[in-house]
């Protein structure tokens, strides 16, 4: 994967609040790979092969796949939450940058709902739970 798609993709992700990333030099199979987190929860990651992955709920993930929005992992296609996507070209980024802000909503989501329960906000886990009905 070339640095300019992968800058592509990083300025959008980025550019998200509370997103921030990590480099791991050594990743599977010794590609390098670059995750991208909100709080702690990592929202996705590109490898330097040029895939990224990203973890659904399955109903999500197994939706992707059948829309060929996103393809199974190429070293776990039977994986029940990890869904891949290539990025091979500036065409591609589009689609990677959609299924990195699906999850970043769905992971932001999540944490702040924990926080406000940690917290005491019961108004905003009131509205968490009027978004779910």
């Amino acid at each position: 994967m070339n640095d300019e798609l992968l800058a592509s993709i990083e300025r959008e992700v980025l550019g998200w609040p509370g997103v921030w990333k990590k480099r791991d030099e050594n990743g599977p199979g010794g590609i390098g790979v670059t995750g991208y987190r909100f709080g702690k929860p990592q929202i996705g990651h590109v490898h330097d092969d040029g895939h990224a992955d990203f973890r659904f709920p399955k109903e999500v993930r197994d939706e992707l796949i059948r829309s060929g929005r996103a393809i199974p992992h190429p070293a776990f296609p039977n994986s029940r939450t990890v869904a891949s996507y290539k990025v091979r070209s500036m065409e591609d980024v589009p689609g990677a940058v959609e299924l990195f802000r699906m999850n970043y909503e769905r992971v932001k989501e999540t944490v702040e709902a924990v926080a406000a329960r940690r917290t005491g906000d019961w108004a905003a886990v009131d509205k968490e739970t009027e978004n779910e009905e």
